[in-house]
């Protein structure tokens, strides 16, 4: 669920538009929605390279410039799939002051005979979202010492309800007498969202959603029983590092942090002497091992302090998690960053895994376009994992109005509007 998605899809026109506006590479997917719409089908590609200025740390530090080039990604998306206009959008947030956390709360009702009802069900929610958003504005103030930090909620999804223990989908007419629910929420400062907003509307979008593209991430995956399926993702873009931790089927909440695939340019750069274009091409070839033995030992070892630096990240992140349970085993990868060979061998290594409490050694393994089920590519230009988060944005899209109407849900998105009136 997120920011402005109510919205009607029995309209004509089927055509989206998902835009990534990332530190390197602006990529935008023109996505068309079948009759039955729970599937998406790209038929249009464009990336476009950010100018150097445009980002910083994964947020917008130059409207402009931004703007600029994502007006040239989405035509070069509009050229493959041969239409004149499209309107709607999803767009990805990203950075170190967008935040995702799941509360629980725990409720004990007075008469545990009586049968729930919605009116119960909604003081429920909505006594969650209020010490959501509290908790949220006091890390916010704790972060960045600035304790009037304007922030709004973004994104919802309720992850677990149990009735006296018991999980259940609905709680509506179960009786019980301690009831516990959890929700995850994702948080952005309102900076950031006006300078997306002012994005859309000088590219005469209409802007039905921002997602915190963790969130998008974490949401794309699908498999048998949701309830049993536990793992971490990490993104890793070009300015952050994005991580998603999911257990028992549930978003248990996101971290970013400010080191992603820039810092291995910048760092080549200075090794070199070469100019950042230089560097980000030899990054590339490195990746691709397309390097001579000599300059791929050069590089190597240039690179194994840099991936220290930024698995030292990773583990400080997941310290958080790990004080409730131990972390899932399961990593999945995906980004642009994620191509570099150092990233995977360090999460392998068992030096920073005895510091968390995983499960058993973990596995780790890249996030595929085809593992997307709901999105499908006609272009063939979606095939390695840089391409997860639009499509993931485009599955978020998706998933949104499918659960558009369930009760649940549509309670939820009230509350978020309601916290967003105090």
């Amino acid at each position: 669920m997120g920011l402005f998605s109510s919205f009607s899809w029995k309209q004509e026109a089927n055509l989206f538009l998902a835009l990534d506006i990332g530190t390197e590479i602006v990529k935008a997917l023109i996505f068309s929605v079948d009759n039955d719409q729970n599937h998406a089908t790209v038929i249009g590609v464009g990336r476009t390279f950010q100018k150097a200025g445009n980002m910083q740390s994964g947020a917008v530090s130059d409207i402009s410039g931004v703007i600029e080039s994502s007006r040239e990604a989405i035509r070069l998306a509009k050229e493959e799939a041969k239409v004149k206009k499209v309107e709607k959008s999803i767009i990805g947030i990203a950075g170190e002051l967008v935040k995702g956390t799941t509360t629980t709360v725990h409720y004990e009702r007075v008469n545990p005979e009586i049968r729930i009802g919605t009116p119960e069900l909604k003081m429920i929610i909505q006594k969650v979202q209020e010490k959501a958003y509290e908790r949220i504005k006091r890390q916010l103030a704790w972060e960045t010492g600035q304790s009037d930090i304007e922030v709004k909620l973004i994104n919802a999804a309720i992850v677990d309800v149990r009735i006296d223990g018991y999980h259940v989908a609905n709680p509506v007419n179960f009786q019980g007498k301690d009831v516990s629910m959890s929700v995850f929420n994702a948080y952005a400062p309102m900076i950031h969202l006006g300078a997306l907003q002012t994005i859309a509307d000088e590219l005469d979008l209409d802007l039905l959603s921002i997602a915190a593209e963790p969130y998008a991430v974490a949401r794309s995956i699908e498999v048998e029983d949701m309830l049993d399926f536990s793992a971490i993702f990490i993104d890793i873009g070009g300015g952050t590092s994005d991580i998603a931790v999911i257990r028992n089927g549930g978003l248990e909440g996101t971290k970013m942090f400010a080191l992603g695939g820039r810092a291995f340019t910048k760092r080549l750069a200075q090794e070199f002497h070469v100019s950042f274009e230089t560097a980000e091409q030899m990054k590339i070839e490195y990746s691709l091992g397309r390097l001579s033995p000599e300059k791929t030992d050069q590089i190597r070892t240039i690179f194994a302090d840099d991936c220290r630096v930024w698995l030292g990240g990773i583990e400080l992140s997941l310290m958080e998690f790990a004080e409730s349970d131990l972390l899932p085993s399961r990593i999945f990868l995906c980004g642009g960053g994620s191509a570099l060979p150092g990233i995977r061998e360090a999460l392998l290594s068992e030096d920073w895994t005895k510091t968390l409490p995983f499960a058993k050694t973990p596995q780790v393994s890249y996030l595929q376009p085809s593992d997307i089920i709901r999105v499908t590519d006609k272009t063939g230009q979606l095939n390695n994992p840089q391409d997860i988060t639009p499509i993931g944005l485009a599955n978020l899209a998706l998933l949104d109005h499918i659960e558009e109407e369930k009760m649940l849900s549509n309670i939820l998105k009230k509350s978020m509007q309601a916290i967003d009136k105090n």
